[in-house]
């Protein structure tokens, strides 16, 4: 009996052991990594599209046109990037890609995005009565911006048994804000295709 007793405690033992938990491990590793772990749109997709889009819209006449037609640099301001894909997308990292791309290219200024220029509104109307007049921020001076570049992130996927395919496009315009012309318009496209034994979509 007491052997029968020992042997069921070393079985369930066992059997606890078996349903734990397998071990993690973490590594670090450079941010710019290209890591596609799960397929679906990822910090790598962002950068290299963003890259890849100001890099066009910078390289085409528009800007030569405005530059020697103004005298100086045009004021760009990044709008709504919507998701009309069939996956969660944070497209505020999208948007920070673009901005930082525009803004280190040197060859436009750059102004802030809505939000952050309510908060700076906000601090120029406290300035109004609590700061010193040496210091002051003046009401009234913002710089306004001529073109507003903005646009979408749709997908189509494709799944069969234990694969899928997952078709990205991204569409961008840049439109001049006072005549609401549209003055580039660029596109990029990602296909990946996903692998999974025993897994339906």
């Amino acid at each position: 009996m007491r052997i029968a007793k020992m042997f069921i405690g070393v079985l369930l033992v066992l059997f606890t052991v078996s349903c734990a938990s397998p071990s993690r491990t973490v590594e670090r590793t450079s941010a710019d990594t290209q890591t596609d772990l799960s397929g679906r749109w990822n910090d790598t997709d962002s950068r290299l599209v963003a890259e890849e889009m100001i890099d066009d819209v910078l390289s085409r006449p528009w800007l030569d046109r405005f530059t020697s037609a103004e005298g100086r640099q045009p004021v760009v301001i990044v709008g709504t990037v919507r998701n009309r894909s069939s996956e969660h997308i944070d497209t505020t990292t999208f948007i920070n890609d673009m901005e930082r791309e525009l803004v280190n290219s040197g060859m436009v200024r750059f102004v802030a995005a809505s939000e952050a220029r309510e908060e700076l509104r906000d601090e120029r109307m406290d300035q109004q009565t609590q700061a010193s007049q040496d210091t002051i921020a003046r009401l009234g001076d913002e710089t306004g911006a001529d073109f507003m570049l903005q646009g979408s992130i749709s997908s189509i996927v494709d799944a069969v048994e234990g694969q899928r395919a997952v078709f990205y496009q991204v569409d961008m315009e840049l439109i001049d804000i006072q005549t609401n012309e549209k003055v580039w318009l660029g596109q990029k496209e990602i296909k990946k295709v996903i692998e999974q034994s025993k897994r339906s979509w």
